[in-house]
């Protein structure tokens, strides 16, 4: 029975060191990704090192959000880390209460119509008010953990465009939600759906300094 328990303990270990990167290893898949332009190293890492300490994960891919970029800017992004590669390099929208081009204002609140930070495990795929949508599961106590009942979900918007930005000259906004191109959210949901890791970034030194991850 020792020995069981043992070979347990052991196989657990070495699955989560599989899923799991060294600073080492997170600084050539950045570098591999080729997306410095467009994502800073460092919040990039920082996705990462949370990403590490999600132990029950769908372990393909990360999906991050740069919510210190304009809204007029592409700011999310779904990375294959198996093939390491970029998958989409999307428009994403934030809450109508967290600011207008610039996302400067977070809640976990019920009805505040912002947006939420932190580290996130998507869930399933479900037919709601905005259509296909993805579910999420905010996995910060006092930051995210909201999400699910204020139904904080991905789904398609037709003002999350780059033909939306040229005729209106912003970005539309959600009630909180991240939501990406109608054309292409199926198929991103139906990639990331069932227990992915997404990372929302923003500028707010108060969620820095508290967060586990």
């Amino acid at each position: 029975m020792k020995k069981i328990l043992m070979g347990l303990l052991v196989s657990t270990k070495l699955l989560f060191a599989l899923n799991s990167y060294s600073e080492k290893e997170i600084k050539t898949l950045y570098n591999k990704l080729n997306i410095n332009k467009n994502l800073k190293y460092p919040i990039f890492l920082r996705a990462m090192k949370g990403y590490n300490k999600i132990e029950k994960k769908n372990d393909k891919f990360i999906t991050v959000i740069d919510f210190t970029k304009p809204s007029i800017q592409k700011r999310f992004f779904v990375i294959d880390l198996e093939k390491k590669k970029l998958l989409y390099f999307l428009y994403v929208t934030h809450g109508k209460n967290s600011g207008f081009i610039d996302t400067v204002a977070f809640s976990n609140i019920r009805n505040s119509f912002k947006s939420s930070l932190g580290f996130y495990l998507t869930d399933e795929s479900y037919e709601g008010d905005f259509g296909y949508s993805l579910r999420l599961k905010g996995l910060e106590e006092g930051v995210n953990s909201n999400a699910f009942d204020r139904k904080i979900v991905i789904h398609g918007a037709d003002y999350a465009t780059d033909e939306y930005i040229k005729k209106m000259g912003f970005l539309g906004r959600s009630n909180g939600c991240p939501a990406i191109s109608s054309e292409l959210s199926t198929e991103v949901i139906d990639k990331i759906k069932n227990g992915s890791v997404l990372y929302i970034n923003g500028d707010d030194e108060d969620y820095l300094k508290k967060t586990k991850f």
